[in-house]
C-alpha cells in the first residue's frame, strides 16, 4: 500500500474541513549517524485526528532512500519503520496546517464519571505505566484531592499543586525520572509536569494520557521546541491541560499520546547512533502560502526540549 493511500484510510471525521480561520507552518530538520545496521521507529508525523486539516506536505520519507514501513500504534499514532542501510539517515518534514484558532476547551464545571460509566477504550489511561506509578501516589492523591466532586475543579487543582510543588529543571539527567521521583525532588522538565498530573488524574478515576506534538502560541516568525501536555478526560470528552502554562494556548498541533513518554518517543532506535541536529519549527502564517513559496528550504530555528 502507498502512504498516499495508507494516510487516506486515516482521515479523521472531525477535521477542520475547511473552517480554518489560520494557517500553520510547521516541520523538523533531524540528522542521525549510525556505525551500524539500525532499525528505527518514529512518531513524528502529525497525528491521524488532525491530517484532514493539513493544507501541504513535504512526506518526511521523501528525502529518504531507506525502506521505510508507516502504521498505526496501539494508541492510534502514526509510525514509520525505517531501516538505515548506508549509516546516515536525514529526516526532515515541512507542512502548513489549518487552525480553527480556537483555544483548548475550557473545563468549566464539567462533572467526572465513575470507572463503571467510562468509555472501554478510555480505560487503559487509568493503569500504571512506566513514568506514572499510581500505586506510589494514590495515598498523595485521595488527601489531597479526594474531597474534590467537580471533575474540572479536580483536574484544576491538581494542576494548580504540581505547578507549586515542582520547578521546572531541563537538566539531561532527568531522562529517567518518573512522576514520583520528580514530586520527591519538586524539580522536572515539562514532561514529569505532565507526568505528575496524569498520574494523579489516575489515581482519582481520572483516564489521563501524555500528549506531544508543535506548541500552539506562536506568533508569526516565532518558533518553538516540540511541546508537551496531557489530556484528562471529564465532561464526556478528552480536554487539554499544560501544567506549565495556565492559560491554554491555540494552535497546537498533536503528533502523539499514550500512557506516557515511553508509548510517544519521537525515535526509537533498535541500534547505536548519534544525533548530530535537531531542529523544530512552527510559526503562524499570515495566509496560506503559494505553492512555490512551500518548497522553500526550512530554517533552522530552535533545539529540542529535554524530556
Amino acid at each position: 500500500m502507498s502512504l498516499a493511500s495508507f494516510f487516506l484510510m486515516t482521515q479523521p471525521d472531525h477535521a477542520v474541513q475547511g473552517k480554518a480561520t489560520m494557517h500553520i507552518r510547521y516541520g523538523f530538520d533531524i540528522e542521525l549517524q549510525f556505525s551500524q545496521l539500525t532499525t528505527l521507529i518514529t512518531v513524528l508525523d502529525v497525528h491521524p485526528s488532525r491530517r484532514g486539516d493539513i493544507v501541504r506536505e513535504q512526506d518526511l520519507s521523501a528525502l529518504s532512500s531507506h525502506p521505510t514501513l508507516a502504521h498505526i500504534d496501539p494508541f492510534g499514532n502514526l509510525c514509520r519503520r525505517i531501516l538505515v542501510e548506508d549509516g546516515f539517515l536525514r529526516l526532515r518534514c515541512d507542512g502548513i496546517i489549518g487552525d480553527d484558532g480556537e483555544d483548548d476547551k475550557a473545563t468549566g464545571r464539567a462533572r467526572g464519571e465513575p470507572v463503571m460509566a467510562l468509555p472501554r477504550e478510555t480505560l487503559i489511561y487509568l493503569q500504571p505505566s512506566r513514568y506514572c506509578e499510581t500505586d506510589l501516589l494514590s495515598e498523595l492523591a485521595g488527601q489531597h484531592f479526594g474531597k474534590i466532586a467537580d471533575g474540572g475543579r479536580k483536574v484544576q487543582a491538581i494542576i494548580d499543586f504540581v505547578q507549586a510543588h515542582l520547578s521546572l529543571d531541563d537538566e539531561p539527567g532527568g531522562a529517567t525520572r518518573s512522576a514520583f521521583h520528580a514530586f520527591e525532588q519538586k524539580a522536572g522538565t515539562s514532561g514529569d509536569h505532565a507526568h505528575l498530573a496524569v498520574t494523579l488524574c489516575r489515581c482519582l478515576g481520572i483516564p489521563a494520557r501524555y500528549c506531544t506534538g508543535y506548541p500552539g502560541g506562536a506568533s508569526d516568525g516565532a518558533a518553538k521546541a516540540f511541546g508537551v501536555w496531557f489530556q484528562a478526560f471529564i465532561g464526556g470528552q478528552w480536554r487539554s491541560f499544560d501544567p506549565l502554562h495556565p492559560q491554554p494556548p491555540s494552535g497546537r498541533i498533536l503528533i502523539g499520546w499514550g500512557r506516557d513518554a515511553a508509548d510517544v518517543a519521537m525515535i526509537r532506535g533498535f541500534g547505536q547512533y548519534d544525533l548530530l541536529k535537531f531542529e523544530v519549527m512552527t510559526a503562524r502564517i499570515p495566509e496560506e502560502p503559494a505553492a512555490g513559496e512551500f518548497t522553500a528550504a526550512l530554517q533552522p530555528v530552535a533545539s529540542p526540549e529535554k524530556r
